[in-house]
C-alpha cells in the first residue's frame, strides 16, 4: 500500500514507517490527546483543522518523505 498525505492519519500512525515519518515533521503527534478524533480523516484534511499547527511545509517534506519509502 502507498502511502500519502491523502492516507487517512490511522493508516499513516499503524504503520511504523510512516509513523517515524509524522514524528519527525511533527514531534508528538502520535501522542497528541486529540489524536483519536483524527484517525479516520485524510492526513491533508487534518491539517486543515489544526490551527496551522501542521503546515503546507510539513505536508510537502512528509509527502516527499513517504514517496521515498515506495
Amino acid at each position: 500500500m502507498s502511502l500519502s498525505i491523502n492516507s487517512t492519519l490511522g493508516d499513516l500512525l499503524d504503520d511504523e514507517a510512516s509513523k517515524s515519518i509524522l514524528e519527525k515533521h511533527l514531534p508528538g503527534v502520535s501522542t497528541h490527546p486529540q489524536i483519536g478524533m483524527g484517525r479516520g480523516f485524510p492526513l491533508k484534511t487534518v491539517a486543515g483543522f489544526s490551527g496551522g499547527l501542521i503546515s503546507n511545509d510539513a505536508l510537502e517534506k512528509i509527502e516527499a518523505d513517504l514517496k521515498a519509502l515506495g
